[in-house]
């Protein structure tokens, strides 16, 4: 570790870091510490911290906005890279849409409705990144990602930046079939022109729907649970009796059964021990086997 921390040291200056707590970093607000830490501004400057991280033999993952995952309480061995604030914008020409992997996915749907965009209107309220989103080929309301991407541009494992066609993501229901390592930079949509009005006013109602039905206020990793073919994870978990559900300081949300949430001071291992919990209180009730939305990161 200390050749490799050294490489990016030099190339990086302060924004290496060693013990780098992950819980301010992720939307749960639970993780332990990074062995090495790094934000990169560019996708040549990811390209050599994983093509440095490849070369002493270190594992490294990325970092965006840190949702939709749980960090294990011992943290993460090896490098943990985060996207900077050049990743977090957008380019907009006509219907074509060109977001950094780091932008919030609400604010890009607040940017392309804006221009009269249609297609993305589904992301409204779906916390977590652009990057996040496209490896979760995240979806609402009857709209997907896969829906509207074009294209991606990343950079693999070995630190060869490299543009995926649509073809090449392998979108699936709430996944992707990315090359092992692949770390998104940029997502390319095709949109199509709408009335703006009407957009926002979809948008406004999906907000609506959201807020009504979704746990505000308290740190939480979006859907715990994938939902299953011709049903519901928060009905089956409803039924099985797990609203309100706690251990420690976790608990699933009493308004909606398919969010667990931190009331302050959750470990991730009481998170993680609610997650077996309830998967085999629902196998048990509904003889269904829910499969986690959520990735566990770490050392576990």
């Amino acid at each position: 570790m200390n050749a490799l921390e050294r490489e990016l040291s030099e190339r990086f200056g302060a924004r290496v870091g060693r013990g780098q707590s992950l819980a301010d970093l992720t939307s749960f607000r639970i993780g332990g510490p990074a062995d090495l830490f790094v934000t990169v501004e560019s996708a040549e400057e990811l390209a050599a911290a994983l093509a440095g991280a490849r070369r002493a033999a270190t594992p490294a993952m990325c970092l965006g906005a840190g949702t939709n995952l749980l960090v294990s309480d011992r943290g993460v061995r090896g490098l943990v890279v985060k996207l900077g604030a050049s990743f977090d914008r957008c380019r907009i020409e006509e219907t074509r849409v060109e977001a950094g992997a780091a932008m919030a996915f609400g604010a890009l749907v607040e940017a392309v409705v804006e221009r009269g965009l249609a297609g993305l209107e589904f992301g409204e309220g779906i916390p977590g990144s652009v990057g996040g989103g496209l490896v979760m080929n995240a979806g609402a309301f009857g709209g997907e990602m896969a829906r509207v991407v074009v294209a991606i541009q990343g950079v693999t494992g070995a630190g060869e930046i490299r543009t995926l066609a649509k073809d090449e993501v392998g979108f699936a229901y709430r996944r992707t079939n990315l090359p092992a390592g692949f770390v998104i930079t940029r997502v390319d949509f095709e949109l199509e022109s709408g009335d703006r009005e009407a957009l926002q006013a979809r948008v406004a109602d999906l907000r609506a729907r959201r807020a009504a039905r979704q746990p505000r206020g308290l740190p939480n990793a979006g859907s715990i649970f994938k939902n299953p073919p011709g049903n519901f994870a928060g009905r089956l978990l409803e039924g099985a009796g797990l609203k309100g559900a706690r251990m420690g300081g976790a608990a699933f949300s009493g308004q909606h059964a398919n969010f667990i949430v931190n009331l302050g001071g959750a470990r991730a291992a009481e998170v993680r021990a609610l997650i077996e919990m309830a998967r085999n209180r629902v196998r048990e009730s509904s003889g269904v086997w829910l499969e986690p939305e959520v990735r566990f990161v770490g050392e576990w």
